[in-house]
């Protein structure tokens, strides 16, 4: 007779309501990741006394509690709105760069390179020396460990600042992991090329170096002329535009792609 009573009150478990489930709580748990340690915990938990209070006074008929509670619930979703704007933006921007079917990867890059053209032009203009190297699929840690660690985002400010000949982080290289700066100033292994090493500068023999031992790609600004440079799989390619660049970097960028869609492929296999 229970069982009867209860069965058309219980909701149908279906494919369709653990997705709506799931859905709701990484919702949930991202919005918990972007409040925890922030005031806004404090403004939740507020609210959740609030809540408590509210059934308090339901249970034991405090119609004037009740009252003051049930007015002020219609202006919640305002005022949720108005003092968690900057935790919607921030939920919202993390939900954007997740790699939804490889979009948000391929946006990071693009919007990385972008940055490093910038740069690039910048330093050009200004005859700044500069030493990019961006990993590709062999890890550059141990390159990364013998320079000042930023872990920043890339841009064209900080790239300009970090290789401004006054600074302290110019001599070296910076090492670009993903879409972040991993770390400047770091120590590069120079190519042992007897050819190369009479007729290049220290930056330009570095950046064939770090390509000869790695995939990595390097990209370098001479100080003296302004010329930008590509070094890849121990060969250097001098005097390139911008143009070169951007179409050096998209080739590495779909490369990167097709090696991700290959090992995805191997993992779902297995």
């Amino acid at each position: 007779m229970v069982q009867q009573f209860f069965l058309p009150v219980l909701p149908k478990l279906t494919v369709t309501a653990v997705i709506d489930i799931l859905a709701v709580a990484l919702l949930i748990y991202q919005f918990i990741a972007i409040v925890r340690g922030r005031r806004a915990a404090h403004v939740l938990t507020g609210l959740w006394i609030l809540a408590v209070l509210y059934l308090v006074a339901v249970w034991a008929h405090l119609e004037l509690l009740r009252s003051v509670l049930a007015n002020l619930a219609p202006y919640t979703a305002i005022a949720l709105i108005v003092m968690f704007q900057s935790e919607i933006r921030r939920l919202l921007a993390r939900i954007g760069k997740s790699r939804w079917l490889g979009l948000g990867g391929q946006l990071e890059r693009r919007e990385t390179y972008d940055e490093i053209i910038l740069a690039l032009e910048q330093m050009t203009e200004m005859k700044t020396g500069a030493l990019i190297v961006i990993e590709q699929e062999i890890g550059l840690r141990t390159f990364v460990e013998s320079g000042v660690g930023l872990d920043s985002f890339v841009s064209r400010d900080l790239l300009c600042s970090i290789f401004y000949s006054g600074g302290a982080l110019h001599d070296g290289a910076v090492i670009v992991q993903g879409n972040r700066i991993a770390a400047a100033a770091c120590f590069l292994p120079l190519t042992m090329n007897p050819q190369l090493q009479r007729r290049l500068g220290t930056r330009h023999r570095a950046a064939i170096g770090i390509t000869e031992e790695t995939d990595a790609l390097a990209l370098v600004v001479s100080e003296e002329t302004g010329q930008i440079a590509i070094a890849a799989r121990g060969d250097i390619e001098a005097d390139v535009s911008l143009e070169r660049v951007r179409e050096r970097l998209a080739r590495q960028s779909a490369a990167r792609r097709r090696h991700e869609t290959v090992h995805q492929a191997r993992w779902d296999r297995a």
